[in-house]
């Protein structure tokens, strides 16, 4: 497809992570068939052994939801080219370098095509095996992964990595608070409320990103949050969550959707990754026992192929471990990591 929008990229490294000399780097763009042109990175290794064919097989990797390709997804990228793939990690629409308007809003439709654009772009690389093609997505694009997985069969292996499912939180609040009419009501009353402001004053308001300053008695997840997105650990200045954050109807859609109704037929692998303390761990463990076991009282099959989905909790990591390994840096498994793709995409 013709990319009509022009995006400014960045070219010098301004990455959360060291640049490895492993990998050759290199800015790539494509669009969606919504038109809306994505700015991606692409990391090819340098020494890694070719298939008989001479392509590689791929992964395109995005999240958390909110952050940037500079950020966590890049990591994951580069560390998974290191190790014989070629990979892009993309900023989705209407976020990073990527186009799209207004800034900062999001579409459960709109994510979802993003990352099918980037198989489209994957697989229409020379060096690049069109039958061996998997998806990582982080955060909340673990769950829009899932959903990507579910939808297009050219995915062939999937990693969802501390996984949000952004419809069941943006329609139930955290925990399942919220699930109930009324709530939803008054939060639809309050999203109504701020769209005709936005309208009248012609701009959209910022929600904010992570707390700052971080309050004393702030739940844990939200000090996690802030160790990564507000500090130099994970801060970028183009990053929504480590700034002004999202509009503040900006992921209006997400409520009145519900992702993930089909993976229990999903015939590719996946691999659900999540950390033992991670607040988040609820949308893991269900949205896996969802996609191997349906719901019987529904009249919803279990899977035709359980034989190679997986559940991997990590023992004491927390939601942002996985984001970059923590701390101590050695919370992501990247040795399964690395067998899981390669066994699933041969």
């Amino acid at each position: 497809m013709q990319q009509v929008e022009k995006l400014e990229l960045t070219q010098e490294w301004d990455k959360v992570f060291p640049k490895s000399e492993k990998v050759d780097h290199k800015k790539v763009t494509f669009v969606n068939n919504f038109g809306i042109a994505l700015a991606a990175d692409m990391y090819i290794p340098k020494d890694a052994k070719l298939a008989a064919n001479g392509k590689f097989p791929a992964i395109a990797v995005s999240g958390p939801f909110g952050a940037i390709k500079e950020q966590s997804s890049g990591l994951y990228a580069q560390t998974m080219a290191e190790r014989g793939f070629l990979t892009i990690a993309f900023d989705p629409s209407f976020t990073g370098e990527s186009g799209g308007m207004p800034r900062r809003t999001a579409s459960p439709d709109i994510n979802t095509e993003d990352f099918l654009a980037a198989v489209d772009f994957l697989e229409a690389q020379e060096n690049v095996d069109a039958n061996r093609i998997g998806i990582i997505g982080i955060c909340g694009w673990g769950g829009i992964g899932l959903n990507a997985a579910a939808a297009d069969t050219r995915i062939k292996a999937t990693t969802a990595v501390t996984m949000y499912d952004m419809t069941r939180v943006g329609g139930n609040g955290y925990f399942d608070s919220e699930d109930n009419e009324e709530a939803r009501y008054k939060a639809r009353q309050a999203i109504a409320a701020q769209r005709a402001k936005d309208y009248a004053e012609g701009k959209h308001l910022r929600a904010g990103g992570v707390v700052d300053p971080l309050p004393a008695d702030a739940p844990q997840f939200v000090k996690d949050y802030f160790g990564y997105y507000k500090t130099p650990r994970g801060y970028h200045k183009r990053s929504g969550n480590s700034n002004d954050g999202w509009n503040a109807i900006g992921t209006q859609a997400y409520a009145n959707a519900r992702f993930l109704r089909y993976t229990n037929e999903i015939r590719s692998a996946v691999l659900v990754m999540h950390g033992e303390k991670a607040h988040s761990l609820y949308f893991g463990k269900d949205a896996y026992k969802y996609m191997v076991d349906g719901n019987p009282a529904a009249g919803i099959k279990a899977n035709p192929v359980p034989s190679n989905k997986e559940l991997l909790v990590i023992k004491d990591a927390n939601h942002t471990d996985l984001y970059d390994g923590g701390e101590n840096k050695n919370f992501i498994p990247w040795d399964k990591l690395e067998k899981f793709y390669t066994e699933n995409l041969k």
